[in-house]
């Protein structure tokens, strides 16, 4: 892939003792850290959750001014104090929450900024779909340019974020956890994308915490802990528990490489008792379009069971997650809770039935960014929060700072006064977490909870849903990803095309694991469905 690896200091781009210290705050995000990028190189940066990994590559996109250090593009030093300036000097970034308008059209996102115009006057859609569209094929997306955004999937969004990229040409690329949302299937495309932009003399940096990832696709792997750069290693020469213990520490558990520990499923049990929740026969369509977003959807959770779903994006996955949600209700069918039809119920009314809900977009849906953290901790418990009509304050904070003393959320301070803002994703997934476990009640919807988060932040996650559901909770899990449906659920479901095309049972004293992945992965793609015999969904 690199072009240049023996030519020492020939970086596309350099920095040099970056820190950045944010106001108000005596810790350092990143603290006096140097790397280069070669140009047609893949490099890596990898660390925890609150490494500082996000920080340094937006001080290098524009978003953020460092507090030092200085930046050198092919070997010129350059004043990067905005996203205009770095996309100046053809530095593109792909954010880990996407910056799309669902308001508009695939094309007219990846052409935002510099869109093409009649006569220099009136925005050109033809020739904007015409150019989304030579760039989609190019790069073997399958987006449609004339799509409204708003009906994408978390992967397809990712795609459209990488096209704007390309359309503007940017020859240092920026991709925060790119593949957090994709299939391995898609991954493996996308891979061989990137290699494709390397091999053409694009520079690529990576911010990733999958191990293997990092292995299969970069050149080099930049570690950072704690806003330090521990190392620069050839990623040929270092294998995926050296770089787990750089990311850690030596005081960390060699075990924590293992991204998920083993946890015990439960056993399927003979006899079915009341369901907590059930669908009948439910579908769900879209305004104007034709093919429903759920077809026909039926299946029981019980208390004390994991029931997870599986499915590439944009097979039915984000219609179940918002119908479980509130946020669409079905044009036919039903949804019972304990035997009573909530199908038309609203977030406020289903969260008053019980729902706890994680949802996939931590950022729009699961977050306030602008309130403060403890405003966010008790944004649906604000009547037990109130002393005659106003909010005690004081009993906030010191709930929040219980919440993140029991949560371990990095960076929230010991009154949760900051904004959600000011969190990495890790810590922010675990402050959504702290507010949905803390008022639960009988049955909790998680949609992608590990997407994005490093080693100890995923693990930590896993165990908090194993806990629920060993606590009698009924927990649904939606994720694209295959490993993480096939480690904790007890039964999975696979969506495809809006329909439950297979139903799985997980456990040892069925299919080995690996024949199991792989029939799920087939009904996944719609090469085969599966079903258990006698088994009701």
């Amino acid at each position: 892939m690199i072009n240049a690896r023996n030519a020492a200091g020939n970086y596309a781009v350099e920095l040099r003792n970056i820190s950045k210290i944010y106001p108000g705050s005596s810790k350092k995000a990143n603290d006096d850290v140097s790397l280069g990028l070669r140009r047609g190189e893949i490099l890596c940066i990898a660390g925890e959750n609150g490494a500082g990994k996000t920080t340094l590559m937006k001080i290098l996109d524009g978003i953020e001014p460092p507090s030092s250090g200085r930046i050198f593009i092919d070997g010129q030093q350059v004043n990067i104090n905005s996203p205009l300036d770095a996309k100046k000097f053809g530095i593109g970034m792909a954010h880990q929450h996407f910056m799309i308008f669902p308001e508009y059209t695939v094309a007219e996102n990846i052409v935002m900024g510099s869109e093409p115009r009649k006569w220099g006057i009136f925005f050109d859609t033809k020739k904007a779909n015409a150019l989304a569209e030579k760039i989609i094929r190019e790069h073997h997306f399958s987006l449609i340019p004339e799509r409204p955004a708003s009906s994408l999937s978390v992967g397809e969004m990712q795609q459209a974020e990488i096209c704007r990229l390309l359309y503007r040409d940017a020859k240092i690329i920026i991709l925060d956890e790119p593949s957090s949302a994709l299939t391995e299937r898609e991954t493996e495309s996308f891979f061989k994308t990137l290699k494709a932009l390397a091999g053409a003399g694009k520079s690529l940096i990576l911010i990733t915490h999958k191990l293997r990832e990092i292995k299969q696709i970069s050149d080099r792997v930049a570690v950072l802990r704690r806003g330090k750069l521990v190392d620069i290693k050839n990623t040929a020469e270092i294998d995926e528990r050296e770089i787990s213990r750089m990311m850690l520490g030596e005081t960390q558990n060699d075990a924590g490489m293992n991204f998920f520990p083993p946890l015990k499923k439960n056993p399927q049990k003979e006899e079915r008792r009341e369901a907590v929740i059930a669908f009948e026969n439910v579908t769900v369509l879209r305004r104007g379009q034709e093919k429903p977003l759920l077809d026909n959807v039926s299946f029981a959770l019980e208390a004390g069971e994991i029931l997870g779903f599986a499915g590439v994006g944009g097979n039915g996955l984000g219609a179940l997650e918002a119908v479980l949600g509130g946020f669409l209700h079905p044009a036919s069918g039903r949804i019972l809770r304990r035997g009573r039809d909530i199908s038309r119920l609203n977030i406020r009314r289903l969260r008053n039935e019980g729902l706890a809900y994680v949802p996939a977009d931590r950022l729009q849906v699961g977050s306030a960014l602008e309130a403060a953290i403890d405003e966010n901790i008790i944004i649906n418990r604000r009547r037990e929060f109130s002393r005659a009509g106003f909010l005690d304050r004081k009993a906030m904070r010191d709930y929040a700072g219980e919440c993140t003393r029991r949560y371990n959320i990095a960076g929230a301070g010991s009154e949760g006064k900051w904004a959600a803002s000011s969190l990495s994703g890790g810590n922010l997934q675990k402050l959504i977490l702290a507010r949905e476990i803390d008022q639960f009640k009988d049955y909790i919807v998680f949609s992608e909870p590990t997407w994005g988060l490093d080693i100890a932040a995923g693990s930590f996650v896993w165990k908090e849903i194993i806990a629920l559901r060993d606590n009698g909770a009924a927990v649904i899990l939606i994720s694209t990803n295959l490993d993480e449906v096939l480690h904790l659920a007890d039964r999975i479901i696979v969506m495809y095309r809006g329909k439950a095309a297979g139903h799985f049972l997980n456990h040892e004293n069925e299919s080995p694991a690996c024949l199991l992945k792989e029939k799920i992965g087939a009904c996944m793609q719609g090469l085969e469905t599966g079903a258990v015999p006698g088994v009701n969904v």
